[in-house]
């Protein structure tokens, strides 16, 4: 404690009865100003306490709804990666709430446009946002959370703006915000889809890019975050004075309150600040070194394995804790119940390569609060991918069954025995660790690339409104749909198209992992051929809830209501038959109902399979898919208990709830059965 009484801890700002204990980490700076703004006049606080590398001070008269940032004096010698620069207002990195949006100019960049080596002292605080000081408080009455075990978890990736833009159900003063997902509309209309859980796209604040507003775009993605402790203004009907922390509260709680939990997808791996050329915010002014990796011989340039000019310095102290610190928050302060962490690979290169043993998986692995909640990699970056190198208690996006999956219903050769790896939940991946399928977050598709819709309708991306030429996105179609893109209305076309996006919905949410559905995809939810609509905030990107494909979305409930009653459909670990214990066993056959030969596998002309799913004391299912462009007569395997009663297909020739002893299941479809009864 310092002789005013101030703390070096917790960082950022602490209220008390007369005014706020502020703390800011540094190694290099001289020292830090608090900035509290009155309308436009500024009063500054210099933090006179020093503890290590922690500047604190009280500051008086601080309260609820103050707005403030900081100053921090220090060496400008970008040569040896210093760039502190006192006329810079700088957001504080543990603000809880941002308010305003930055007016792009030479004085939001602290070095000058011209000579870039040299300090611009031009001030930016009239046209740069502002912290906000905010209540930690909030009634959450008898709130809890709902913990769905993983085994029983379906993932609904959506966007707080896109999917309550347009809802008539929705008044319209709250389409677009926390509030506006929180309305029973958005709630009714998720419990009954029937998924568990919804993970938003980037809820921390985040900056729009200068170069996309100057072409009319914003960052609508939002992976370009400023601040990983404050929920983003804009999403906030209330407002961004401070109130958009209880309003996200209170979607938190009401989305608990419905059973359904809330996972953010976190960019911890940079910031919007870029590399050397780009602006100054808020850690580069603060101290470059430590929260950023910078090159090992020219400490003037970033290392980026994230495409977008800067990684985080992930090895150390003050990066890590920052990171620690924002997600122990969200799950504390704002009750979230797990994070996809976005380019995940960036966070455990420490010294340049992935690892498994990094500090910051391993801070996370031992910490008690972020224990119960769920944890999702993305694992790769620009630099490498790490699919199944994370840690038992994580999850990560598989993107092996993305692949995978469309090349089979896609009709590529031999790639039945990797689709039957993915349908068994990938343990060509995980078993060697000793991981469970429930370490697979399946997905076809999700929000960057094609939407299901798109993905069956077009056979090229068509980004022309994102004003780069057509040369950004991936080319991730890889097969023709027919030549027939876009909307059409001949029936066989349209056919051939519902029965695709039935096939990829029904391999995903009948495999062994976590399902995760794109937002959207359940009703037929088009971007035009976009697979790159980052920065469309429009209605490109926005859900189109007038013309929903209802048949599509009754066919995805179906699917989700069979994988939640039955245990056989969402097996927490399968085993090979014959058992060796444990209540969740697979047979596999080939169509003629005899069992696969080593050199089945390597057929390029075997596109069937048949997966027998059995549960202990439940029903068991046949899983049968045909990928070949003709019918397939099936051989069906012993009905465990009662006989096979048709279920669901893609097949229209099939009919539900009729007795199948045998059945011709026609071109690329699938057919789910069910014999009833005591499980093998």
């Amino acid at each position: 404690m310092s002789a005013d009484g101030s703390v070096p801890y917790p960082l950022g700002v602490t209220l008390r009865p007369e005014g706020a204990n502020f703390a800011v980490y540094s190694e290099t700076a001289d020292s830090v100003d608090v900035c509290v703004f009155d309308g436009e006049t500024e009063h500054r606080t210099r933090l006179n306490g020093r503890t290590g590398h922690v500047f604190h001070g009280l500051v008086p008269g601080v309260q609820i709804g103050t707005r403030y940032g900081l100053r921090v004096d220090g060496p400008w010698d970008p040569a040896n990666g210093l760039r502190h620069n006192v006329n810079k207002l700088l957001l504080d990195p543990h603000a809880t709430a941002i308010e305003g949006e930055y007016g792009w100019s030479q004085s939001t960049y602290g070095h000058s446009f011209t000579e870039p080596e040299r300090m611009d002292d031009s001030d930016p605080a009239a046209s740069v946002p502002k912290c906000v000081v905010t209540n930690p408080d909030f009634d959450w009455l008898d709130e809890r959370p709902p913990r769905t075990p993983l085994a029983e978890t379906i993932i609904y990736e959506t966007h707080v703006r896109g999917f309550t833009q347009l809802h008539p159900g929705v008044p319209e003063h709250l389409r677009g915000t926390y509030a506006g997902v929180a309305h029973p509309a958005m709630i009714d209309y998720l419990k009954n889809l029937g998924v568990t859980a919804i993970e938003l796209l980037p809820v921390h604040q985040f900056v729009h890019d200068n170069h996309l507003i100057e072409k009319g775009l914003t960052n609508y993605w939002g992976y370009n975050s400023i601040g990983f402790f404050a929920p983003h203004g804009e999403y906030s009907a209330s407002g961004d004075d401070g109130s958009q922390v209880n309003e996200f509260r209170n979607m938190v709680k009401s989305l608990h309150a419905a059973g359904l939990e809330v996972i953010l997808d976190v960019v911890y791996n940079h910031t919007a600040e870029g590399n050397h050329l780009g602006p100054m915010l808020s850690l580069k002014g603060i101290d470059n070194a430590a929260y950023y990796r910078l090159v090992d011989d020219d400490p003037s340039s970033y290392y980026d394995t994230t495409g977008t000019g800067n990684s985080l310095n992930v090895g150390h102290p003050a990066a890590l804790g920052l990171i620690m610190d924002s997600l122990r928050y969200w799950v504390t302060v704002m009750h979230v119940d797990g994070f996809r962490f976005d380019l995940a690979t960036t966070l455990t290169r420490q010294d340049g390569s992935a690892e498994l043993h990094s500090a910051f998986l391993t801070l996370i692995e031992q910490d008690p609060v972020l224990a119960p909640v769920k944890m999702i990699a993305e694992p790769w970056d620009t630099a490498g991918y790490q699919v199944g190198g994370f840690p038992a208690t994580w999850s990560e996006w598989n993107g092996k069954f993305r692949d995978d999956v469309r090349d089979f219903w896609n009709g590529v050769d031999n790639v039945l025995g990797t689709f039957s790896e993915r349908v068994l939940g990938s343990p060509d991946v995980y078993e060697a660790s000793r991981r469970a399928p429930l370490s697979s977050v399946n997905f076809v598709t999700a929000h960057d690339g094609f939407t299901l819709a798109d993905l069956t309708s077009y056979e090229q991306k068509h980004n022309e409104a994102n004003g780069e030429g057509g040369n950004d996105g991936e080319d991730d179609n890889r097969s023709s749909n027919g030549g027939v893109e876009g909307p059409t209305d001949d029936p066989a076309v349209l056919e051939r198209r519902n029965r695709k996006r039935k096939n990829f919905l029904a391999t995903l949410l009948l495999s062994a992992g976590v399902p995760m559905i794109l937002g959207g995809d359940e009703m037929g939810r088009t971007q035009s051929g976009n697979n790159n609509a980052y920065c469309q905030d429009n209605e490109i990107s926005w859900y189109d809830w007038q013309s929903p494909d209802a048949e599509l979305h009754d066919f995805t409930a179906q699917l989700i209501a069979l994988r939640r009653d039955n245990p056989a459909l969402r097996p927490s670990w399968f085993r090979q038959a014959p058992r060796t214990g444990g209540a969740d066993t697979v047979e596999i056959f080939r169509s003629d109902g005899k069992y696969f030969e080593p050199e089945d596998w390597d057929n390029p002309d075997a596109r069937s399979i048949t997966f027998l799913l059995a549960h202990e004391g439940a029903d068991s299912f046949a899983f049968l898919v045909n990928g070949a462009e003709n019918g397939v007569e099936f051989t069906l395997p012993p009905a465990p208990g009662r006989p096979w009663v048709h279920v669901v297909s893609s097949d229209p020739e099939q009919t539900e709830g009729e007795t199948v002893t045998s059945l011709i299941l026609g071109e690329t479809s699938f057919t789910l059965l069910r014999s009833s009864g005591q499980g093998t």
